[in-house]
């Protein structure tokens, strides 16, 4: 394991990425929470920001799968041990799930809001649609009242000539015309009436339509709100699981140095007890006494 694997490089980047990742998620919490704090170019810009920034992430989580795999298929080769391919994989496998826990709470967010536009839209048309009515309705009323007083002018003064004429020349006459107006009055006030109940009945569904994604946006919130503090939770936790595996990094170096100080010592020690018979045993137990004092250190 060396200080320019490019593990650690592109692992740096990663953790750079994920924290500008954290910050564009808690602005783009704020603004759909409150959206008229800024304009809806900010509000565009930041969801394509952080969707394109966890993807990013996604595809240098890929990268580093395939190294652990390369290293796996032949360990000797790179020198790394269990203990560093199972602290990579955690690392990998972490940061996988803050990258996917967010971009579910993203895609959660932005159908709910698609949500309550469609209803929203649907409720304008709704509205306009019941106006439009009430004018047809008011219309028709003018009509028919138009109608009825042309009517009772036509009989007015057909009555008066009759009765000039004769006083019942036109009386089986006037009262068809009357039992007419008044069937035509009686289809008028139903039809306005039904018409009414109808208007009554799509207010009701609006109504019910409104209760319905209130509740609905009510339950979304609160679990919005858990799934935050639960990611918060798992970020304190990555964080100190981080912490953890570096302490166990320096012991595992620590404990490497130490083992090969004293297999140096192990060597060092039968030649030192059989020192060769040339007449330089003092120089050689100097040699063995500096060896064992570097080993001490």
């Amino acid at each position: 394991m060396s200080m320019e694997d490019p593990f650690f490089v592109v692992k740096g980047e990663v953790q750079k990425a994920v924290n500008t990742a954290q910050g564009l998620f808690q602005r783009w919490t704020e603004l759909l929470q409150d959206p008229s704090i800024a304009t809806r170019e900010e509000i565009d810009w930041t969801t394509n920001e952080l969707r394109n920034n966890l993807r990013s992430i996604e595809w240098d989580l890929e990268d580093l799968d395939e190294t652990i795999s390369i290293v796996e298929a032949n360990p000797r080769k790179f020198n790394l041990d269990a203990t560093e391919l199972g602290i990579r994989k955690a690392f990998i496998t972490s940061t996988r799930q803050v990258v996917r826990f967010k971009l579910t709470l993203q895609k959660q967010k932005e159908d709910f809001n698609n949500l309550v536009v469609i209803n929203r839209e649907e409720t304008s048309s709704q509205k306009l649609h019941c106006l439009e009515m009430k004018d047809q309705m008011s219309n028709s009323s003018m009509q028919a009242l138009a109608e009825r007083k042309n009517r009772q002018a036509l009989l007015g003064e057909s009555g008066s000539q009759s009765w000039s004429s004769g006083p019942d020349k036109y009386s089986r006459l006037d009262r068809e015309l009357q039992l007419a107006n008044s069937h035509f009055i009686e289809e008028q006030q139903a039809q306005q009436q039904l018409i009414v109940e109808q208007q009554d009945e799509q207010l009701e569904l609006v109504s019910g339509s409104i209760g319905v994604l209130k509740n609905m946006s009510q339950r979304i919130g609160g679990e919005l709100e858990e799934q935050a503090v639960m990611l918060d939770d798992f970020s304190h936790e990555l964080d100190s699981t981080q912490s953890r595996l570096d302490n166990v990094m320096k012991k595992l170096a620590k404990v490497s140095h130490m083992t090969s100080d004293a297999f140096l010592f192990m060597l060092l020690l039968p030649r030192w007890e059989n020192p060769p018979l040339d007449g330089r045993r003092g120089s050689s137990a100097d040699s063995c006494s500096a060896a064992v004092s570097r080993a001490a250190c």
